[in-house]
């Protein structure tokens, strides 16, 4: 681990020993593994970037996190661990948590508190923090179109507009995978907000809803990196997407891109970081810089994803870049939010690889 020139609890201090490069016995290299995209970038900008600048350690980006939890696995049973930090979604946390994959984490002794004091355990979003999971960011799986793709007078605004093939014909691109696919199959078929996930816990639930998948399937792209739905939704090869509303900002915002977020029955979660096992002494400067108050609210600076602090949500201000206000372009803002779904990571940890052997039995059919 690396020696800091004052030894002061994190907790209560935050981050106050961490003030130059030099302060470092030696510079590292953090193979740290994320999703890629803007969300990459926006990592880099607000906390990858300074840490470099501050420590002298050199950050190498891993776009895995779609197949983190597989590579945790590939990694640990061939004795060979290379990533040092991973950006993982909670359920596949709790999974890797489980089995031994990853570190606990002592969250008030190694995080910075806020500004103001607060410990960690009671500045992060309730319930958001697990034994080996910080969360970073409150996201959002949204449906996004192309507004060129329809009339302006018919431009669609429901979940049941995704699966309504004769008012809004053409290629829908979704995720390949059944989380959020089969929570949308439901809501689109009557299915209340409140109910969705004690539904999917039924046969007769599961059945509804891949039956509701049945009537749009054959007009379907699956895709499985999230780069690629910009891109197919620029092109219209699809006139529907599935996307996390950060890459569907970024593209509208950025590049120009006549994209539009259809936020009812968006599917809402966390995302966070996961340290390796053995790999805590390594990253532990480095996780409580890049979760404190100051670096998550930098991070909405770039991305239209909420700080998972509370202390962070009054630093958001405007974007970067463009200067537009970021606050309508959250999840948690008060319209986008009305019908949003909250993903269960215990229904998700508990039957996840079951539904996702019949998801892929089912697209195999």
């Amino acid at each position: 681990m690396k020696a800091k020139t004052v030894i002061v609890p994190k907790a209560l201090a935050g981050l106050a020993v961490m003030s130059l490069a030099g302060t470092w016995a030696q510079a590292d290299t953090l193979n740290i593994v994320s999703w890629g995209g803007a969300y990459t970038a926006s990592q880099q900008q607000a906390y990858h970037q300074p840490w470099m600048e501050m420590s002298g350690d050199e950050i190498v980006n891993i776009d895995r996190s779609s197949n983190a939890l597989a590579g945790l696995r590939a990694q640990t049973q061939a004795g060979n661990v290379t990533w040092d930090l991973v950006d993982i979604l909670p359920s596949d946390a709790m999974v890797a948590c489980d089995e031994g994959l990853v570190e606990p984490i002592d969250h008030d002794a190694l995080l910075a508190a806020a500004p103001d004091g607060t410990l960690p355990s009671e500045d992060f979003i309730e319930g958001s923090l697990s034994e080996c999971f910080v969360p970073q960011i409150v996201y959002s799986n949204v449906i996004g179109f192309n507004t060129e793709a329809f009339p302006a007078d018919n431009q669609p605004f429901l979940m049941e507009d995704v699966f309504n093939l004769e008012d809004y014909p053409g290629m829908r691109a979704l995720q390949r995978r059944p989380i959020n696919n089969l929570e949308w199959a439901l809501v689109a078929d009557g299915v209340a907000v409140e109910d969705v996930y004690d539904v999917l816990e039924t046969e007769e639930g599961v059945a509804r809803a891949f039956a509701k998948l049945d009537t749009i399937k054959d007009h379907v792209i699956w895709w499985e990196e999230g780069a690629q739905v910009p891109q197919l939704l620029a092109d219209q090869e699809v006139v529907f997407a599935s996307a996390y509303n950060g890459r569907l900002f970024d593209a509208a915002v950025s590049e120009g891109q006549p994209f539009e977020i259809i936020w009812d029955k968006q599917v809402f979660e966390l995302d966070g970081w996961v340290v390796p096992a053995g790999k805590l002494d390594k990253v532990e400067d480095y996780l409580a810089f890049a979760t404190d108050t100051q670096r998550l609210a930098d991070q909405a600076k770039y991305i239209s994803y909420g700080p998972a602090r509370e202390s962070s949500a009054a630093m958001v201000s405007t974007h970067a870049e463009t200067g537009i206000d970021m606050k309508p372009h959250m999840p948690t803002y008060g319209p986008n939010f009305a019908t949003a779904i909250q993903k269960d990571d215990e229904f998700w940890s508990n039957y996840g690889d079951e539904l996702n052997q019949r998801f892929n039995a089912w697209l195999a059919r």
